[in-house]
């Protein structure tokens, strides 16, 4: 295998692995800008890892050796060196021979067409008309065709769009456009083009146009355009053809997904951190790289070696002579080494240094009395801060610490922290335990890290949100602090709490405002009042109340699952707790309490 064959090889195995990495961690959340790092990373990557040299650091570690010398005895084919015959057709090199053609005619027809769509594209800008609409330059085309964009070029026809439907297609194109998404779809097109044989790489093309789809939709609604009157505009324009697949279209398929998309809830903030995963995996990609690599130059080394071995003559081994000695002299003076070069292995593996901290031992270490003991002693012993207690606040902190070979307990840290308050109580009650058992590896004591989550709860606990559903070495204790109880909301008409009955998420007939939606647009631009402070700092955004409503019409459980502001906050709960009852919704001809998700946009003028 040729050196340009392996690599090109590489990147291929590279992009199939991302590409599943992708599916298994980053599909469904939310963070639409890392997903375009992550895609473009993924090519990066594919196309570096193989040229990066760390084959000198590889061959410093033995286990690297090691498992390069396993590649060159079993996974590399056996070479032989046969006398020159007379040549014969060989249906090897015809084979290959064959699959180069085919290769380099797919490479060759897609470089065409993609020559083809950027030529049409830069033709439209030529021919096409300029014009100004809404403050953005655009190019007017001649027939009807689907807008779409390519760089800073936006495309469209405007007689087959409305006023409001316009203000939304410029939105949308002019993301792309000032964003560079074309970058994006010029690099996934190469690779498309070089690696056309492979699916994943279709796939990831397909990954990284929805992406940019994604993000610009994401915008459009941001920017206060209403969610369904644009998803009807989506679909309105799904029969148009766009003039080049070379630009972001703005009717791109497969609409399906950018509906659920933009209906999806937004992806928790601490998920962002999963982005970090994928690079252990480019770092795993470089070093198997590199033990190949490392692995041919020792076959090649070895063959070399055994070439010049067959052709040297070896000189006549030279003849020592050394004194016979007795058989009871030679054990005088060979047991006590022996016996010494034991003793040094035994005790050398029985000492364990007091700076090694064991994670995962045989025995682990244990509370003076079992776990039952230590809820015991935490549940007593922890004091609710009065302070966190005074401003609402509770979660889960998690500390882990050192047991050590006494037992002693050291190095308290914070491993999750929810406020500096219920942190320190925590440390404090962790420093205060009394000696545990410590844990052993194979019959000593050893050092070991443990970890405890202790949740501090307030009466009417919320439910436990996904990221703090964490595996721990142990049950959570919970603390609970009994606050004074809010005064209820007599000017808020129909709010409830304590609502016990179960809530829908979808039913046949959806609860409904007085006058439908036209009457709750109007209830809320005559109701809400933007925040004096909220105005000075400039603050504005979307908020997204949600809140169930009962099989009465009335409304509970009101929180705020998207937050602007604490001021934009408040407003909106004030102006949603200050609504009339609503029209329930119904489930098979009856009332249900159905939970009713509801977005309020605050913009400055």
């Amino acid at each position: 295998m040729t050196p340009e064959l392996a690599y090109f090889l590489k990147i291929n195995v590279a992009i199939a692995l991302f590409y599943a990495f992708y599916r298994l961690f980053f599909y469904k959340d939310t963070f639409f800008h890392w997903r375009r790092i992550a895609l473009l990373s993924f090519f990066a990557i594919s196309l570096l890892y193989p040229l990066l040299n760390i084959q000198g650091w590889i061959k410093t570690h033995e286990p690297m050796v090691a498992m390069a010398d396993l590649y060159a005895t079993i996974i590399l084919p056996e070479q032989t060196v046969t006398p020159q015959q007379e040549p014969t057709m060989n249906w090897q090199e015809l084979t290959i021979l064959f699959m180069k053609i085919i290769y380099w005619s797919g490479v060759l027809f897609l470089a065409t067409r993609f020559l083809l769509q950027l030529g049409s594209i830069i033709r439209l800008h030529i021919q096409c008309s300029k014009s100004t609409i809404q403050g953005t330059r655009v190019h007017l085309l001649k027939k009807v065709n689907g807008p779409f964009s390519f760089f800073r070029w936006i495309f469209i026809y405007p007689q087959s769009h409305t006023e409001s439907e316009i203000s939304e297609i410029i939105t949308h194109e002019e993301t792309h456009a000032r964003q560079y998404h074309s970058v994006d779809v010029l690099i996934s097109e190469l690779m498309c083009t070089f690696c056309w044989f492979n699916p994943f790489i279709w796939l990831m093309k397909r990954e990284v146009r929805g992406n940019l789809e994604y993000m610009a939709d994401h915008r459009v609604l941001e920017t206060g355009h209403d969610s369904k009157s644009y998803q009807y505009h989506l679909l309105g324009l799904a029969h148009h053809k766009a003039a080049a697949n070379l630009s972001n279209s703005f009717n791109v398929l497969p609409l399906k997904n950018r509906i659920k998309m933009m209906n999806k809830r937004r992806t928790k903030e601490i998920g962002r951190t999963k982005y970090l995963m994928f690079l252990p995996l480019a770092v795993l990609l470089m070093i198997v790289s590199n033990i190949e690599m490392v692995a041919r130059s020792t076959e090649k080394f070895a063959k070399e070696v055994m070439g010049q071995a067959t052709v040297q003559v070896l000189p006549e081994p030279e003849i020592a002579t050394i004194p016979k000695l007795p058989a009871k002299e030679i054990q005088k003076r060979t047991l006590p080494q022996d016996k010494k070069i034991k003793e040094t292995m035994e005790t050398h593996s029985k000492s364990v240094p007091d700076s090694v901290v064991f994670e995962v031992v045989e025995e682990m270490p244990d509370f003076p009395g079992g776990m039952k003991a230590l809820m015991e002693y935490l549940s007593q012993n922890i004091k609710y801060p009065a302070e966190a207690h005074a401003k609402g606040i509770q979660g889960r902190v998690i500390v882990s610490f050192i047991v050590k070979k006494d037992g002693s307990i050291s190095d308290i840290k914070v491993v999750r922290s929810v406020d500096p308050y219920l942190d320190k109580e925590a440390e404090r009650v962790i420093a205060a335990m009394p000696a545990w058992k410590p844990g052993k590896q194979r019959g000593q004591a050893v050092n070991v890290r443990f970890t405890v989550p202790v949740a501090f709860r307030l009466t009417d606990p919320e439910p436990a949100k996904a990221e703090e559903i964490k595996q721990s070495d142990l049950e959570e204790v919970v603390v609970v602090g009994y606050g004074l109880k809010e005064d209820s909301t007599p000017d808020a008409v129909g709010i409830k709490t304590g609502d016990t009955e179960p809530t829908f998420k979808v039913v046949e007939t959806m609860p409904k405002f007085p006058g439908g939606t036209a009457g709750l647009m109007k209830y809320l631009a005559r109701s809400i009042k933007y925040p004096t402070i909220a105005q000075k700092n400039k603050e504005q955004g979307r908020v997204i109340i949600k809140m169930v409503v009962g099989k009465d019409g009335s409304l509970s459980d009101i929180k705020v699952l998207r937050s602007v502001s604490p001021s934009l906050d408040a407003e909106a709960i004030r102006v949603v707790g200050n609504m009339p009852k609503w029209e329930p919704g119904q489930q098979r001809g009856q009332a249900v309490a159905v939970e009713y998700t509801l977005p309020i946009v605050f913009r400055l003028q």
